[in-house]
């Protein structure tokens, strides 16, 4: 079991140790819960959120990017709001590159225009995901 949420508290692991006649650790990020019908539970990463507790997480190289998409998508659709209606749209394309294109620019990376081919294979599932 393990939690994939959002809160550290999604787990009752207080009521869980309680409650099971013993604990151990199988491996690192690992625990395995005794129930009284001797049924086990193993909770991953200590109940935590499992991609920020047992994996690399989100590192802060890669949430700047993310946040800063957040950012101009809320500021897109205050300037916009009148246009778009009640409804779950994409941010557009155009800020989205722009944000990865200053992203590289930052690290002293630059990039090539994709050709024709490339946007293709990108569009389509053909390939797989």
């Amino acid at each position: 079991m393990c939690n994939s949420g959002h809160f550290n508290v999604d787990i009752d692991l207080e009521d869980l140790e309680k409650f099971a006649k013993s604990k151990k650790q199988l491996r690192e990020f690992v625990d395995e819960y005794t129930l009284p019908n001797n049924r086990r539970i193993c909770v991953l990463g200590e109940g935590r959120l499992i991609n920020l507790a047992s994996a690399e997480g989100h590192p802060a190289s890669v949430m700047d990017m993310s946040f800063a998409n957040q950012a101009l998508a809320a500021e897109y659709v205050v300037k916009e709001f009148k246009q778009l209606g009640k409804d779950v749209h994409r941010i557009p394309r155009e800020l989205d590159q722009g944000i990865a294109r200053l992203k590289l620019a930052g690290m002293g990376v630059t990039i090539d225009t994709l050709t024709a081919e490339q946007q293709k294979y990108l569009a389509s599932w053909d390939m797989g995901t």
